[in-house]
C-alpha cells in the first residue's frame, strides 16, 4: 500500500489535463471521452449492477490462478465482499463505457471477469460489438455468466480457464481492445502482452489494470511502454493506456482523470 500511495504523489506531480496534450488524436480522446459529461440512461443501469452484487450474501469458494486479493486470503468469499474489494469502482465501468462508445469496439476480449462489473459496462458501451471475457474461477465464471443473462446482456461470452492456456485457442484474428486485469503480476503481464500482440491492428486499444499495484507491474509498464510496436501510451494512475497506431509519433502521456 505505501509504494501505492508514494507513486501516486509522484502521479500527480508528472500529470497533466488536456491542456498539456498537443496530439489531436489524444487531445480528442481525453476531451471527448475521459471528460464526457454526457449523462446516459444506462449510467443507471451501471451503477445498479454493482449496487444489487454489493446486497448479495451469497458465498462461493474461489479458485485464485492470480496474485489472489490484496484484502483476504480467504478462499470462501461472498458477493458482496468480492465486489466491494476486487470489483471495478463505478467510475472506472462508466470510464469503460465512454470507451466502447467512443471507438464503437467490435471485438472486445477482458482478461479477468470477476463480477462482470466491466464486461457489463462494456457490453452496453456497444451493444453491438461483443466482448470475449476470461476467468480463472469456474464458480464466479459461472455465477457472473447467469448474472449479465438475468441483465439481458446478450453480447458478452465468459470463457474459463487459465490465461495462458485459452489465449491460445482463441478464434478471432484481431481485437479492436483488450483489457488486462487478471493477473497482477510482472511476467504473467508481459507474457500476456506477448501472446495477445498478433491479435493488434493499428487501431487496437490495449488497458493495463493496475499499473502500480507493485514494483513489478510498474516495471512492467515501464517495458511495454518502450516496445517497437508501441506508439503513444497514456498513463492515468489507475489504468494505463497502450496504442499502436503507425501514424503517430511515439509519445507517452500522464493525464489526471
Amino acid at each position: 500500500m505505501f509504494y501505492q500511495i508514494s507513486q501516486y504523489f509522484n502521479f500527480l506531480k508528472r500529470s497533466t489535463n488536456q491542456h498539456g496534450v498537443h496530439s489531436p488524436f489524444v487531445y480528442n480522446l481525453v476531451t471527448k471521452c475521459f471528460y464526457s459529461k454526457t449523462n446516459s440512461a444506462d449510467y443507471t443501469l451501471i451503477s445498479n449492477y454493482k449496487k444489487t452484487l454489493l446486497k448479495n450474501n451469497t458465498v462461493i469458494e474461489i479458485t485464485d490462478l492470480g496474485t489472489g486479493s490484496m484484502y483476504t486470503k480467504n478462499n470462501n468469499r461472498s458477493i458482496k465482499s468480492i465486489a466491494k474489494n476486487s470489483g471495478a469502482a463505478i467510475k472506472r465501468a462508466k470510464l469503460l463505457y465512454h470507451l466502447a462508445n467512443y471507438f464503437k469496439f467490435n471485438n472486445s476480449l477482458e482478461l479477468g471477469t470477476s463480477l462482470g462489473i466491466s464486461t457489463h459496462a462494456i457490453a452496453l458501451g456497444n451493444t453491438n460489438g461483443k466482448i470475449t471475457s476470461i476467468e480463472g474461477c469456474p464458480k464466479i465464471a459461472q455465477f457472473t455468466s447467469q448474472n449479465l443473462k438475468d441483465k439481458k446482456i446478450t453480447n458478452a461470452e465468459i470463457l474459463i480457464g487459465d490465461f495462458s492456456k485459452v489465449i491460445p485457442k482463441l478464434h478471432q484474428d484481431a481485437f479492436d481492445f483488450i483489457l488486462f486485469d487478471g493477473n497482477h503480476n510482472k511476467q504473467a503481464t508481459l507474457d500476456y502482452f506477448d501472446l495477445l500482440l498478433p491479435k493488434i491492428h493499428n487501431d487496437t486499444v490495449f488497458i493495463f489494470d493496475d499499473i502500480y499495484w507493485s514494483k513489478g507491474m510498474t516495471e512492467a509498464w515501464d517495458m511495454i511502454k518502450q516496445h517497437p510496436k508501441v506508439t503513444v501510451t497514456i498513463d492515468t494512475f489507475q489504468y494505463g493506456f497502450v496504442f499502436f497506431r503507425t501514424e503517430q509519433v511515439k509519445e507517452h502521456f500522464t493525464i489526471r482523470l
